[in-house]
């Protein structure tokens, strides 16, 4: 028998279903943005420049978080709604216990490794051990590693919430969170004087709280009962999981490789420079933190149709499959055209939210969004397509969809423009790699949507 979630993933008007789906999405995805832009803002009017170029070399372990996350969140979700989409509802139930507890397992491991390491991390980050930066970062990641195992349990678990048909919870959880960061950053910055430390700090209790509020849905899942009793880690539906995850696994990995290379090539070429090596691994901190903001969106949106293709799918509906991709393509695309312009038109008074600065930080501040980030409306396609092509159980072009702008182009001309052009050749390439990534991205969701031509709905 079917509920009420099941009918409306494959019978409800589109646009609609699309919204209340993907708007409380959006809102988690910018409320977890928000943990890191808060820090962000706090730290660059209270600490300045350095602090801002710290919690830059410190951001690479909050993407491979990330990463995680989307390996198995986004994987168990995906499964868990193709199986209730095709009626196999104990297969559905090993999907969900198999992934809530290898996620709690390699989040406590994650946290356990990047603390242990993390004098190393921050070297292979590109903040060098006799570099000013680097005990501005030491001193953050030290304490920021403690909350790795909370994120990476409460944001793998909002998947597979949203998928359950519950993605107001997931939304509410985690804007208390959020809520809290902001108090917490000001009352450790400000009345406590801790810096830096503060701002770790405030995110960790932040976090602990949002894993809490996390755990608590579960016992009155809608799809099916929990019991504690049942709780099981089957191989064979992890691995499952994690081949549908992988594409946005491997999308993150490529992120923080690319956030390594571009700190790297910034703090090389930016010493050769007039702007030094502490202001464009500032800047570059700052510019991530506002591409966040519009990435957020843009992972929103498919996550928020995420259960929509799976169920789709499993029924053998193929027409609503595309539907739902051709209106988050639309919408993408047009969150995209909007940033692109507040970035050309205001570049100053953006970067000037997060802090102040010289002039020479300013004029390179400028600069770096313009160009840098002059295609960003071509970004938001590639978070949209890799969910697309892993709810549809296709990860081998969900894969390829996912190394093409980083893996493929981005940090080879990384790597190889500023050797003849310096600094310049760092900012011009990723425009470059927006515009090939983008047909890349086009082309394999064309040919996707050939494919169903040959197949006939059940």
């Amino acid at each position: 028998m079917k509920t009420n979630t099941d009918s409306e993933l494959g019978s409800a008007p589109l646009i609609p279903l699309i919204a209340k789906y993907a708007v409380p999405s959006i809102i988690s995805m910018l409320v977890g943005a928000a943990y890191n832009l808060t820090d962000q803002i706090f730290i660059g009017h209270v600490v300045g420049v350095l602090g801002n170029a710290a919690s830059n070399v410190v951001f690479p372990t909050v993407t491979f978080s990330t990463a995680l996350c989307m390996l198995l969140g986004i994987g168990t979700a995906a499964n868990f709604s193709i199986s209730q989409g095709a009626g196999k509802i104990d297969e559905a139930k090993k999907y969900v216990y198999s992934g809530l507890t290898a996620t709690a397992v390699i989040g406590l491991l994650t946290g356990i490794l990047v603390f242990l390491f993390r004098s190393q991390i921050i070297n292979l980050c590109g903040a060098s051990t006799s570099g000013n930066v680097y005990p501005y970062a030491m001193d953050y990641l030290s304490i920021s590693a403690i909350g790795l195992p909370f994120y990476i349990f409460a944001s793998a678990a909002a998947t597979t919430i949203r998928a359950d048909g519950s993605p107001r919870y997931s939304m509410l959880f985690s804007i208390a969170g959020a809520v809290i960061n902001v108090g917490l950053d000001w009352l450790f910055m400000y009345p406590l004087g801790l810096g830096i430390k503060g701002a770790a700090a405030a995110t960790v209790i932040s976090q602990g709280i949002t894993f809490v509020l996390a755990l608590m849905y579960f016992p009155r899942f809608k799809a099916f009962d929990l019991r504690i009793k049942e709780i099981c880690l089957s191989a064979s539906h992890m691995m499952d999981s994690m081949k549908a995850g992988l594409p946005n696994f491997i999308n993150q990995i490529l992120l923080m490789t690319t956030n390594i290379v571009l700190n790297n090539m910034l703090e090389t070429y930016g010493a050769q420079s007039n702007y030094g090596s502490d202001i464009p691994l500032a800047v570059s901190g700052v510019a991530q933190k506002t591409n966040m903001i519009m990435i957020s969106f843009a992972v929103g949106i498919a996550q928020g149709c995420q259960p929509i293709w799976g169920y789709n799918l499993g029924a053998k509906n193929f027409k609503r499959v595309k539907g739902t991709y051709m209106r988050a393509f639309a919408a993408a695309f047009t969150i995209g055209l909007i940033f692109f312009a507040a970035l050309q038109l205001f570049p100053r008074e953006i970067v000037s939210i997060f802090g102040t600065g010289s002039d020479l930080y300013y004029a390179f501040a400028e600069k770096y969004l313009k160009i840098y980030l002059l295609f960003v409306f071509f970004q938001n396609i590639q978070p949209v397509t890799v969910t697309y092509f892993s709810a549809i159980d296709h990860p081998k072009e969900g894969l390829l969809v996912s190394l093409s702008r980083q893996g493929l182009f981005l940090i080879p001309l990384l790597i190889i423009l500023p050797r003849y052009m310096g600094i310049q050749g760092v900012l011009i390439a990723s425009p470059i790699s927006d515009t090939l990534a983008f047909i890349v991205s086009v082309s394999m969701v064309l040919i996707s949507f050939k494919s169903f031509q040959s197949e006939k709905k059940v």
